[in-house]
Parts: C-alpha cells; sequence; structure tokens
C-alpha cells in the first residue's frame, strides 16, 4: 500500500512537471500572442494543480491535515487563471481591431456576415454631425 500511494504521488510529481514545461514552452515557441497565452494558461494551470495535488496527498499520507496554503493557492490559481487569460485576450483584441484573428476555417468575416470594426469616435464629434443636418426633423437622405 505504501508504494502504491509513493507511485501515485510520484506520478502527479512528474505529471504536473510535464504540463509545465509544456506551459513554459508554448509561451516561448508559439508565434502569436493568442497561442501564446493559451499554453502556459492551460498547460501551466493543470501542472502546477497536479503538483499541488500530489503535496496535499503527501501530507495527508504522513497523517497531518493538508496545509491551508495548498489549498489557498489551488482555488486561487483555478479561479484567477481564467479570468486573467479572458482579461488578456479581450484586451488584445480591442487593441488590435484592425487585424482581427481570423476565422475557424479560414472564412473571412465577409463571408460569415460580421460587421467590420467601429472606428472610435470622439463623443464631440459624433454631437457635431447632428449639428450640422439643415433640419433635424427631416428624414435622412436616402442613397441607392
Amino acid at each position: 500500500m505504501i508504494t502504491f500511494i509513493q507511485v501515485a504521488l510520484s506520478l502527479l510529481l512528474l505529471f504536473g512537471c510535464f504540463f509545465i514545461l509544456v506551459g513554459a514552452l508554448g509561451l516561448v515557441k508559439l508565434s502569436t500572442f493568442f497561442k501564446r497565452l493559451h499554453a502556459p494558461t492551460k498547460a501551466s494551470t493543470l501542472g502546477v494543480g497536479c503538483v499541488l495535488a500530489g503535496s496535499v496527498l503527501y501530507h495527508i499520507f504522513l497523517g497531518e491535515d493538508p496545509q491551508p496554503r495548498e489549498l489557498l493557492i489551488t482555488v486561487f490559481l483555478f479561479i484567477t487563471a481564467p479570468i486573467s487569460a479572458h482579461m488578456m485576450a479581450k484586451a488584445a483584441l480591442s487593441l488590435m481591431m484592425e487585424k482581427r484573428p481570423s476565422l475557424p476555417g479560414h472564412e473571412t468575416a465577409k463571408e460569415e456576415q460580421l460587421p467590420p470594426p467601429r472606428p472610435q469616435t470622439d463623443e464631440r464629434h459624433s454631437d457635431e454631425r447632428v449639428a450640422t443636418r439643415p433640419d433635424p426633423t427631416a428624414p435622412p437622405e436616402q442613397t441607392l
């Protein structure tokens, strides 16, 4: 029984180290920001989770109570990693609107009938456009 627990703990640590290594290599080797963002958030979260699970099981195996630090780190990691990745992706998309990533299947935005990116205008300019129309009650001109 002791050998089984030792093997299980060793496997958890090896899997954890493997996923952390894959996440680090993905961060270094992948080409675009969105690919680089995906590697550490997914692989490293699983890797650190395996290492922390191994640590908790080790303390249980020794007959000690699990450390609250390890449990808090695990909860904090699994809550913050997806949220931070989502926020970074949204920020990158808003900064690079003209360079949107390609859609799955290499379809263009026009084929998918997506609206074009909106130009960022100042509120002052939109007020000026309304004020320059000769008669605000007249219907807008129709163009064909």
